[in-house]
């Protein structure tokens, strides 16, 4: 197999995203910025922590996919119980979504929840997406196209209250690793043969690419040719350039200038 990985954070406070790649393990876990402005440890934030507690217990690679899905997400509800986190309120809890493979000989097991990608892409120039991604800041996003050109303050305090209201439905709508039991029930997983794949890609939201309508459905033939051509720094820098053409975040609905990125891309 060749590797070829990247980690970077964007325009928020900490990189709250968390790179995996451990002997045949590999994932990207996407922590989610708090709607608290609560802080732990070294100023680590609840995304920051709830990516790297799921990482590092996948990291350990013992059981099924589904086994150390669960121990994730325990392991995130532990480390809220020791730090005193209110869990009677979903806005208060760390969450993080995930993207994990693990590689055995001719075939790939595989677990997903939460907007990270897995994308296996064919000899022949197919791709395809092993698992379809929520999208639950459709209506969010489409919120700030219309309003973001006049409004006077970022899409987290205009629209303040629709993304809580879109937050209080993790594991009601879509799912999160959250330490809530109900998570597993959006879990996602399965075995893929790898015969005549030629890459894997696992990627969180800030390697897709800058998206003008978000009540559209993407398309990603862009996306899977830029990478093609240049790989995935090529794609970052591709990505970041089209951003920073709006810094205010309205032509390309989005809520940070730069998100975090956490990526690896394997090659059979």
């Amino acid at each position: 197999m060749q590797v070829e990985s990247l980690i970077e954070h964007g325009t928020g406070v900490l990189n709250e995203d968390y790179l995996l790649m451990e002997d045949n393990i590999f994932g990207v876990f996407d922590g989610a910025t708090s709607l608290t402005h609560e802080t732990y440890e070294h100023g680590y934030t609840g995304g920051f922590l709830a990516s790297n507690l799921a990482g590092e217990e996948f990291r350990k690679n013992g059981g099924t996919m589904q086994e150390l899905a669960q121990r994730a997400n325990q392991k995130i509800r532990k480390g809220m119980a020791e730090r005193n986190v209110n869990m009677s309120s979903k806005r208060n809890l760390w969450s993080t979504g995930a993207a994990v493979v693990r590689i055995k000989e001719n075939k790939m097991e595989w677990a997903q929840i939460g907007d990270c990608r897995i994308v296996c892409i064919y000899d022949n120039g197919d791709f395809e997406f092993l698992c379809k991604c929520p999208d639950q800041d459709r209506v969010t996003l489409s919120m700030w196209k219309e309003v973001g050109p006049s409004a006077e303050s970022s899409i987290g305090v205009a629209l303040h209250d629709q993304i809580s209201k879109v937050r209080c439905r993790m594991n009601l709508d879509y799912g999160v690793f959250n330490g809530e039991p109900e998570a597993i029930n959006f879990l996602n997983t399965g075995i893929h043969d790898l015969e005549g794949v030629r890459n894997i890609l696992l990627f969180t939201d800030g390697l897709l690419m800058p998206n003008e309508n978000p009540c559209e459905e993407r398309d990603y033939n862009e996306q899977v040719d830029l990478f093609h051509k240049s790989g995935l720094k090529g794609l970052r820098d591709r990505i970041r350039s089209i951003e920073a053409t709006d810094l205010n975040c309205c032509t390309y609905p989005r809520f940070k200038t730069h998100d975090d990125i956490a990526a690896v891309a394997i090659g059979m």
